[in-house]
């Protein structure tokens, strides 16, 4: 199952089971001028199963944004991954709650999470709380996130190099955010957001 939703414009799904040797690859955007609340909870209930998860979300103003998801590994011999990057700017809120559940029986997991935030003001904030509750021993399980402003470093290697100011910081901005779009699986509809994403990135 593979599907790139759109927050505010696609019906979100809430709660979802992953059986035997089903593969989820769920992939959420939320554009700029979006508020919006994503719970969401995923049961892995059969071995075999896979679950891939990202998202980016982009607030430039004062939007609010909250992604409150738990995967639930109930089963041994399952994997999961959540991938999620945000850009942060003027007086929005944004917050990542994750949270990995490995239960007593399920063994032989591999469950990995990564949250990272880029702030482009001094006002804007984001909550990120990456967790992991696991009640199994054989396990491969990780958990990270990072929440900083633009390199400048990296700006200043960009102007050296005759790119002016404003260009170094969207390039900076569609770099960290192009990892999320690759994981989308069609290419036609890849192009399209890339497209969407830049020119988002470009108003902010």
């Amino acid at each position: 199952m593979s599907r790139v939703f759109i927050v505010g414009s696609s019906e979100l799904p809430q709660r979802v089971s992953v059986g035997r040797d089903e593969v989820l690859d769920w992939v959420f955007v939320v554009l700029p001028g979006v508020s919006a609340s994503i719970p969401l909870v995923i049961d892995i209930d059969g071995p075999g199963a896979e679950v891939r998860l990202a998202g980016l979300y982009l607030c430039g103003s004062d939007e609010q944004v909250v992604f409150d998801i738990e995967v639930r590994h109930n089963v041994g011999d399952s994997h999961s991954s959540q991938f999620f990057n945000g850009i942060a700017g003027g007086h929005s809120r944004a917050a990542f709650h994750g949270r990995i559940l490995v239960r007593p029986d399920a063994q032989r997991i591999k469950a990995f999470q990564e949250n990272h935030n880029l702030l482009l003001s001094e006002t804007a904030r984001v909550e990120t709380t990456p967790q992991l509750e696991i009640y199994a021993d054989d396990v491969e399980c990780s958990h990270g996130a990072t929440t900083g402003f633009l390199n400048l470093d990296e700006q200043f290697y960009m102007r050296s190099r005759g790119i002016p100011e404003a260009e170094a910081k969207v390039l900076q901005m569609i770099s960290f955010l192009s990892p999320v779009l690759a994981r989308i699986a069609d290419p036609a509809e890849q192009e399209r957001l890339r497209a969407e994403v830049e020119a988002a990135v470009r108003a902010l």
